[in-house]
């Protein structure tokens, strides 16, 4: 009898994502096995960051931890429009530090700074690549409690001196490219700065730079570094002041604690099964982004290895890699990645424009396999069969091994998410979570195939849903709870650094001194206990006639049309209709205009009027197939030959939209589209 009732609790366990825990609809709702208490560390005692690196290191001393593929040689190449980009002839295999090595070198790393003059508590800043480097650095002042300061390598010059004087750092720690293209300009507006530590194989000659700046190598720095005493952290200490990517304006930084980050890695690791050393995880998004950072202290502290990459450079396709030239990806064959929305659209949207290029039969066999095998996933079924014949290819794109991949930073189309499930042939667990949660809020079960939803609650922390009245959602709606989302735990952070108290207003403590943050967006709990995320209250418009229109709803709904690379959604509460400004993919589009007898280049296109209008009609079917309202539906728009990439400083490095940059980008275009007003 007590076998079955066991077997049955796995079985509700297994349905039941989580539960409010009060029985009331707004929560607190926590995963099921996480109902009695949240959970904060991943093993008793390994309570910091620098002892999550030390525990790895003594159990996995001689393993591979942290891998650099070589550049061998590197040339130009001119495109057909005069643009001249540099792309990789020549990689080497990747190169490997042990955990031993790797906690050598951030352990003399951190000394060498404590030589310099760095102190405990003091901050320090990092502005730099995803590389081995970063981690390292990372890791040392860890040890050594040095709050390190993160800042996106994007990050325009004002933003960059702002977080650098806002937390009056001494020393920083940068790449040789960085140093000349971003910050060289802004040393004479950031004073303090004492100290640059470049982590490339650099001259040890820097002419040109003010006399008061002493720059160093980052191997002369470890070689000073003998271990002198040193302060280690405390579970409370700050671990990251994490600048955001300031997409709503100032970046702000936010304060994370040891605990914080402990507790977001113990309860992403829970949802990740079988984790071990012998995973490789693939490491390409930016570490100054929470879901980066705590994706590979993930794998540090399951003895997994890191092999770094970047956007340019990930798959055989990628914009750096040579055509003949094997992208990151294929040499790694990591079995664990993260991913932004961004990055998975392109790859779905590349896919299915080969697809459209098939002949009749082959292209009829893909969809029925695709078909097929959607079928057999709904079922809990394997297609050991589709998976060899027909989808091995696009799998290859990651490798061939990936076994689970990450998704969070923005929604994730129910198509793309489809697609990757079943071209990918592993799981997508999309997940929700903010800096100011530090990373952590939820993630769905990897078997779990429903799309549109991000799962239930993580161990380590707890959600409610709270009224908003004025956007008429409210926890008593029907048939779901509905409200702002409240995350609560011990994965909330600290706060802004040096913020006033109006903006400290989003962060609470509960009569039980549990720590809540209010994260702005609108969701609804399912049934079983997953959350769906339905709105924000910061892109909710109101126009002229009353109605509310949702920017992210509809931009997500249009994102479908194959047409769309990118769109922007804008509306204002002074105008009757909504506009666009949208980035159409290349192949739809040069695809479009020849059906049409419509010829020019690519920004010639972007520039017509009768292109204009034929996209304007795509957009608007693929709109009502998503039965969106016609007052959602953008009455204009305007299409950029340009791609939206976080150097152009109209998207954050996770592919969010910076609308505040957007609107004075296209602030003409919205004069024109409004009539000229």
């Amino acid at each position: 009898m007590l076998s079955l009732l066991v077997q049955l609790l796995k079985f509700i366990a297994k349905i039941m994502k989580s539960r409010s825990i009060l029985g009331c609809p707004e929560g607190p709702y926590r995963a099921v096995c996480a109902s009695k208490s949240l959970v904060a560390v991943l093993r008793p005692g390994v309570d910091t960051l620098d002892k999550i690196f030390a525990y790895a290191a003594t159990q996995f001393p001689h393993r591979d931890c942290l891998g650099t593929r070589e550049v061998i040689s590197e040339e130009d190449e001119r495109q057909s429009n005069g643009k001249v980009f540099k792309k990789v002839k020549i990689l080497g295999e990747y190169r490997w530090l042990s955990y031993q090595e790797a906690i050598k070198a951030a352990t003399q790393l951190g000394g060498g700074l404590a030589q310099l003059g760095q102190r405990p508590k003091t901050n320090i800043a990092i502005f730099c690549e995803t590389r081995a480097e970063w981690l390292i650095a990372a890791q040392a002042c860890f040890a050594y409690n040095f709050p390190l300061v993160t800042l996106y390598s994007t990050l325009g010059g004002p933003a960059i001196a702002h977080g650098l004087n806002e937390t009056q750092v001494s020393h920083i720690i940068t790449s040789k490219e960085l140093l000349e293209t971003r910050l060289k300009a802004i040393l004479p507006e950031v004073p303090r700065l004492q100290h640059i530590i470049v982590v490339d194989n650099t001259p040890t000659t820097w002419p040109g730079y003010p006399a008061n700046i002493s720059i160093h190598n980052m191997a002369a720095v470890q070689r000073l570094g003998a271990m002198p005493e040193n302060m280690t952290p405390n579970m409370s200490n700050i671990a990251v002041i994490m600048y955001t990517s300031g997409s709503t304006g100032v970046p702000k930084g936010v304060m994370i604690s040891h605990s914080n980050v402990i507790a977001s890695i113990t309860g992403i690791a829970e949802r990740i099964p079988n984790l071990s050393e012998d995973d490789t995880y693939i490491g390409y998004l930016p570490l100054a982004h929470v879901l980066e950072l705590c994706a590979e202290h993930v794998c540090i502290a399951h003895g997994c290895r890191i092999g770094y990459s970047s956007p340019q450079t990930l798959a055989d396709q990628s914009t750096k890699i040579k055509k003949g030239s094997k992208g990151d990806a294929s040499i790694l064959q990591p079995t664990l990645m993260a991913a932004v929305p961004e990055i998975m659209d392109r790859i779905y949207k590349n896919v299915m424009g080969k697809v459209e290029e098939m002949n009749s039969i082959q292209r009829t066999l893909f969809i029925l396999a695709y078909n097929y095998k959607l079928d057999q996933l709904a079922k809990g079924r394997s297609t050991p069969l589709c998976d060899r014949l027909v989808f091995r290819k696009v799998r290859a794109l990651l490798g061939g091994r990936t076994r689970v991949l990450l998704s969070g930073g923005a929604p994730l189309s129910a198509a793309t998410q489809r697609f990757m499930n079943v071209c990918l042939c592993c799981p997508v667990g999309q997940g929700y979570g903010l800096t100011e949660t530090c990373g952590a809020g939820t993630i769905c079960e990897l078997w779990d195939y429903s799309t549109g939803r991000v799962g239930g609650p993580l161990v380590c922390c707890e959600i409610k849903l709270k009224d908003w009245t004025e956007g008429g959602y409210r926890s008593t709606d029907k048939p779901h709870p509905r409200g702002e989302i409240l995350i609560g735990g011990p994965n909330v952070t600290m706060g802004y650094y040096k913020s006033n108290a109006k903006q400290q207003e989003d962060f609470f403590v509960d009569e039980n001194g549990q720590r809540w943050f209010c994260t702005g967006d609108i969701g609804e709990v399912h049934g079983d206990g997953c959350l769906k995320i339905i709105d924000r209250k910061k892109d909710l418009v109101k126009l002229p006639a009353g109605e509310y229109v949702s920017l992210g709803k509809v931009e997500a709904a249009l994102k479908n049309c194959p047409l769309v690379d990118n769109i922007c959604v804008y509306a204002s509460s002074d105008e009757t209709y909504v506009i666009g400004f949208m980035v159409p993919n290349q192949r739809q589009l040069l695809a479009l205009a020849g059906q049409y007898g419509i010829r020019g280049s690519r920004e010639e296109l972007c520039n017509s009027r009768a292109i204009e209008e034929l996209v304007l009609k795509a957009i608007t079917e693929a709109a009502l197939t998503a039965q969106l309202e016609r007052f959602e539906i953008p009455r204009k728009i305007r299409l950029s030959s340009d791609p939206w990439t976080p150097e152009t400083g109209l998207v954050t490095d996770a592919f969010k939209l910076k609308r505040k940059e957007l609107k004075t980008h296209y602030k003409e275009d919205i004069e024109r589209m409004y009539g000229g007003k």
